[in-house]
C-alpha cells in the first residue's frame, strides 16, 4: 500500500464570506476539523496549512504550518511538512468540508496503475458559457460587460478536490515556485497525465454564507 499524506488548505482570508469560513461552525464543528478529519479516510498524516495567527488550535491535524500570500504558495508551504517518503499526497480544499470517503478512494484508485500522475475529481458543465469583456465583477453597473462568444461546454468540467497525486511530480511541479489555481494545473504544465474521476454535488464550495446554510442542510440533523 501507497504511503498517502494529504494537505489541507485552509489558508484564504474568506473576504467574500465576510470571515474566514474555514473556521465557520458547521454541526457544531469546525469547516477545516471536518475537511482533516474527511482525509483520514485515506491518510495516514494530514498537515494543515492557516493563516497567520490561527496555529495555536487543534484542529486534528499532524502538522499545522502557515500558508503563503497565494494558493499555489500555501501548498508548497504544507507540502514541505509532508515527509519525504510519502509515495501519495492529496491536496484538499479546508472549504469542501463535505467531501465524501467514497471521493478520496476514487482519486487514489485512478492512480494506481501507476500509469498517471494526478487524478481530479469534476462535475459536467450544466449552465451555458459566454466569454465576456470586460470581466464581470460583483457591482452592478457600467461597464457593462458584452458577450464575446458562446463556449461549447460539451468537453469542460468543473474540478473539485480532493486532488491526488504521486508526491514525486507534485513536488517537481510545484518547484520554482509556479502559480496556478490548482495543482492539477502545475502538472498539466509539466506534461504529466492527469485523470478525472466522477466528482460529487454534495462536495459544494463555501464561498458565501449561502452555501453555509446549504452545507448544513445537506449534513442533515
Amino acid at each position: 500500500m501507497p504511503s498517502v499524506w494529504a494537505v489541507v488548505v485552509a489558508g484564504g482570508s474568506g473576504e467574500r464570506f465576510g470571515r474566514m469560513k474555514q473556521f465557520a461552525l458547521l454541526g457544531g464543528r469546525p469547516v477545516v476539523a471536518r475537511a482533516v478529519a474527511a482525509c483520514r479516510s485515506v491518510a495516514r498524516g494530514v498537515v494543515l496549512v492557516v493563516p497567520k495567527g490561527a496555529t495555536d488550535e487543534d484542529y486534528g491535524a499532524d502538522a499545522v504550518v502557515v500558508g503563503g500570500a497565494t494558493r499555489s504558495a500555501s501548498v508548497r508551504e504544507g507540502l514541505a511538512a509532508v515527509p519525504g517518503d510519502a509515495d501519495v499526497v492529496v491536496v484538499h480544499d479546508a472549504v469542501r468540508p463535505l467531501a465524501p470517503p467514497a471521493l478520496f478512494a476514487a482519486v487514489l484508485a485512478a492512480l494506481a496503475d501507476g500509469e498517471a500522475a494526478g487524478a481530479v475529481p469534476a462535475l459536467p458543465v450544466a449552465d451555458t458559457l459566454k466569454r465576456v469583456a470586460p470581466l464581470l465583477t460583483e457591482r452592478a453597473g457600467p461597464p457593462w460587460p458584452v458577450v464575446q462568444a458562446t463556449v461549447d461546454r460539451g468537453d469542460l468540467v468543473a474540478v473539485q478536490t480532493p486532488q491526488a497525486f504521486v508526491a514525486e511530480v507534485l513536488r517537481r511541479a510545484h518547484a520554482g515556485g509556479p502559480e496556478a489555481t490548482d495543482d492539477a494545473a502545475l502538472l498539466e504544465a509539466l506534461g504529466a497525465t492527469v485523470r478525472v474521476v466522477p466528482g460529487d454535488p454534495r462536495n459544494l464550495k463555501l464561498t458565501t454564507p449561502a452555501d453555509l446554510a446549504r452545507a448544513e442542510q445537506l449534513l442533515g440533523p
